[in-house]
């Protein structure tokens, strides 16, 4: 039993900032830890499957850096839930600007193969003016509002030298170009680029390392760390309906102890404490800030969720009898070659959606998963998408690899998964992104544990921990695990003062 006087703190959501700051607790004594998760898994956006012969991941797909300064790829490694490819010290040395090339091939929508050097050069002015958009960090005039506007006004600069001033060759390199700027949405986690700022752009950071998978998927991380947890501390689905703070709340019988904090869920249970570590998706709290907390939050902690962009990515995942692809093709890219990044995208969702799906990876190797394909497309493309049935969007697929392949013969896959992140009802989306009109001001704004004043006798009632709270490496699952342990590191340092500090200024 946790004795009396024991701080008591609870957590809500058992993603990897939920589960870091749980494992990083100290001082509070045993039973007096809670942490609550509204789904009937641990992980949160880190999500696998099974599917076809194999597994796929729903959410998280990669450690992104995987290299010593990555606290994921140091736990997955300790944990021994990594392959001998990541241990291999020339590639932690890699530096991949996060997401190395893989053998590809790319499709027009004419039904060929294009030619490897259109798509090269275009890919590498692309990734130039990319380069230059993060220099601007720090910048008092940025050229531009956003990193769309900025890359077309630079493409536009070079429509004259574009394929070499031949018009059917310049036609192709801006619909590579467009390809360019669908692919940065996904990663971006956005509708747009337009939407992405872009004075702060160059403020995330790109850690060292290939980019690798869990072999045994990435769900095997969350359940080694919910293993390491004493019985009882983890309580699934257990959503939380409010938060009531700056309150004065009593137990039952117990009238010597009051509490600043009650946790009220869904079914009616109630939790009282005097510290809750909120790790939610920013797309829950832009949905639910107003009413999940009594009182609400500070004005300029609601204007920072509200500023902050929060987008959805989703996978389409499709299971093939055959390959139609080579052995060693790992990247299937597409491109529709009528589009210009310099014209208005249509906003027909109904009848071009899948235009946006930038291309799909192969899932290695096809002796574990089976012959799969995974698609990515984000945006408002994306949440059309999950509103169409399975038979819809498998159709769709069939209909779209058929005209890129030019086969119109070409069987339709088996099955296929995809993911829905902007309707699951916690989450709202994907990932997070520092949006036109925000900056990463607000990223440490919404970071800011509550009460704001520093002499208040009931002090961090409420922390702020997950993706979003972090300033260099939102949208990952580091930077999520980070969060979580810089909030348990805040909480440790009040519940165990430095010995021998006394008297000490």
């Amino acid at each position: 039993m946790e004795g009396r006087g024991v701080r008591r703190v609870v957590v809500v959501g058992a993603g990897l900032a939920g589960l870091g700051a749980v494992q990083r607790l100290r001082g509070t004594g045993s039973g007096s830890v809670r942490l609550l998760e509204a789904a009937s898994h641990a992980g949160g956006r880190v999500c696998t499957r099974p599917f076809a012969s194999g597994l796929a991941e729903m959410g998280a797909h990669w450690i992104h850096g995987p290299s010593p300064g990555n606290p994921i790829f140091r736990l997955a490694t300790r944990y021994g839930l990594l392959g001998p490819e990541a241990a291999r010290e020339e590639n932690q040395q890699a530096e991949a600007g996060g997401h190395p090339p893989l053998p590809s091939i790319t499709y027009g929508s004419s039904g060929r193969a294009l030619s490897p050097q259109a798509v090269r050069e275009a890919r590498d002015l692309f990734d130039t003016l990319l380069a230059a958009a993060r220099d601007f960090r720090g910048a008092e005039e940025p050229p531009a509002p956003s990193v769309g506007q900025y890359v077309r006004a630079e493409i536009t600069r070079r429509v004259p030298a574009l394929g070499g001033g031949k018009e059917d060759a310049r036609r192709l390199q801006l619909a590579i170009l467009a390809t360019c700027l669908k692919l940065e949405c996904c990663i971006s986690g956005t509708h747009s680029m337009d939407l992405v700022a872009l004075e702060p752009f160059g403020e995330y950071i790109s850690l060292p390392g290939l980019d690798c998978t869990f072999p045994g998927g990435y769900s095997s991380l969350p359940e080694r760390m919910l293993s390491t947890l004493p019985e009882g501390t983890v309580l699934l689905s257990k959503a939380v309906r409010t938060i009531q703070w700056q309150g004065s709340f009593r137990e039952e019988g117990d009238n010597a102890r009051d509490f600043p904090v009650r946790v009220e869920c869904e079914d009616g249970d109630t939790f009282l404490a005097d510290h809750i570590i909120v790790t939610v998706p920013l797309g829950f709290l832009k949905e639910r800030h107003q009413d999940f907390f009594q009182p609400p939050l500070p004005e300029r902690k609601a204007e920072a969720i509200r500023r902050l962009g929060f987008g959805t990515n989703n996978k389409i995942f499709l299971e093939f009898e055959q390959p139609f692809w080579e052995p060693q093709q790992q990247l299937i890219e597409v491109v529709w070659e009528d589009e210009s990044p310099l014209e208005k995208p249509s906003t027909d969702l109904k009848a071009n959606w899948f235009k946006k799906l930038i291309g799909f990876v192969v899932l290695q190797p096809p002796e574990q998963h089976g012959h799969v394909l995974c698609g990515f497309i984000a945006g408002k493309e994306s949440e059309y998408m999950e509103t169409l049935s399975d038979a819809e969007v498998l159709s769709t697929m069939t209909y779209m690899l058929r005209t890129l392949t030019g086969n119109p013969l070409l069987p339709a896959p088996r099955s296929m998964l995809r993911s829905q992140w902007h309707s699951t009802p916690y989450t709202r989306g994907s990932y997070s992104y520092v949006a036109v009109g925000s900056s990463g001001d607000d990223i440490d704004i919404l970071a800011q544990p509550l009460p704001e004043d520093p002499e208040d006798p009931r002090p961090l009632q409420l922390l702020f921990a997950g993706e979003a709270t972090h300033r260099t490496f939102y949208s990952t699952t580091h930077g999520a695990l980070l969060s979580g342990w810089r909030e348990a590191e805040r909480l440790n340092r009040l519940l165990e003062p430095p010995r021998g500090s006394e008297g000490q200024k």
